[in-house]
C-alpha cells in the first residue's frame, strides 16, 4: 500500500490536542491542497477562513459547544462563496440571479466537500489531527458574525487541525456492499445494517456513549425539523431557495 492510500485509509477524528502550534508553512501547505481540489466549471464557489485568534477560537468553541476548538491551534470555517462571483460579475456589468436556485447551493457545497477532503488528507500526511465540525450549521447566524461573511456566503462545515494528544481506533464502515454499487443500485441493505450493527455494538462498547448507529442517525432523520436557523441564516446571507 502506498503512503498516500495508507493516510486515507486510516483516518480517524481527533478531539482531543496537545498546546503545541502548527507551523505557520503547515498550514500554508494545507490551505494550499484544499484550493487545488477541483471545482464546478472552475468557479471556485468556495471560500475558506481561517482562526489562530485565541480568544476568537473559544468564542467560537463556546457559541458551538465543542471544547477541542478552543483546544487545537487552528480552526478553519469551510463557506459556500458565491460574494466573489458576484463581485466579478458586476464589474462586467451583470447581475447575479442564481441566489434563488437550489442548484447553487449543491454546487457549493460539492465544493466545499471536495476542499475539505483534499484539506484533511493533507494535513494528517504531515501528521496533524483533525476533526470535521457539522455543528457550525447549528449556529450559523453567530458564526457569519463572528466570522464578519458577507452576502452569499454561508459557513457550511468547520475543521480542527492540531497534533493529537492520543491515537484512536479506526471507527467501522458500512460493508463495502453497501457503499459501492456495481453497475446499478442495491435497493436491499437490512442484512449490510445487521451486520454493521453487531461491529457497531462491539466498538461502542469502550465508548462514553453507547449507541447503535441506526439509534445515531435516527436522532437526525427521524423527524423533518432540520436546523431552524439554517433557513434564517440563509436568507440573512441572500439565499431564498423557498421563493416561488
Amino acid at each position: 500500500m502506498n503512503e498516500t492510500i495508507s493516510v486515507l485509509t486510516n483516518h480517524y477524528s481527533v478531539r482531543n490536542y496537545l498546546p503545541n502550534p502548527i507551523e505557520e508553512e503547515q498550514l500554508q501547505t494545507i490551505i494550499e491542497a484544499a484550493q487545488a481540489a477541483p471545482t464546478w466549471g472552475n468557479g471556485q464557489q468556495l471560500s475558506i477562513v481561517g482562526v489562530t485568534d485565541q480568544k476568537k477560537k473559544k468564542q467560537i468553541s463556546e457559541i458551538i459547544g465543542q471544547p477541542w476548538i478552543d483546544q487545537a491551534p487552528v480552526f478553519l470555517s469551510f463557506n459556500v462563496d458565491f460574494h466573489r462571483i458576484s463581485q466579478a460579475l458586476e464589474q462586467n456589468g451583470q447581475t447575479f440571479k442564481a441566489s434563488e436556485n437550489v442548484d447553487t447551493l449543491l454546487v457549493g457545497t460539492t465544493d466545499v466537500g471536495i476542499a475539505m477532503g483534499y484539506a484533511i488528507a493533507a494535513a494528517e500526511s504531515l501528521g496533524l489531527g483533525i476533526v470535521p465540525i457539522g455543528a457550525i450549521r447549528t449556529k450559523s447566524d453567530r458564526i457569519i458574525d463572528v466570522l464578519d461573511l458577507p452576502s452569499y456566503v454561508f459557513p457550511i462545515v468547520g475543521l480542527v487541525i492540531g497534533h493529537p494528544a492520543e491515537e484512536n481506533d479506526l471507527k467501522p464502515r458500512l460493508p463495502l456492499d453497501s457503499f459501492y454499487h456495481k453497475e446499478t443500485y442495491q435497493h436491499d441493505h437490512l442484512s449490510h445494517i445487521r451486520a454493521y450493527e453487531d461491529k457497531m455494538k462491539t466498538y461502542m462498547q469502550s465508548r462514553p456513549i453507547q449507541k447503535t448507529w441506526t439509534e445515531t442517525v435516527a436522532r437526525y432523520y427521524s423527524h423533518d425539523k432540520g436546523i431552524p436557523q439554517t433557513t434564517e441564516s440563509l436568507n440573512k446571507q441572500g439565499f431564498h431557495f423557498n421563493k416561488k
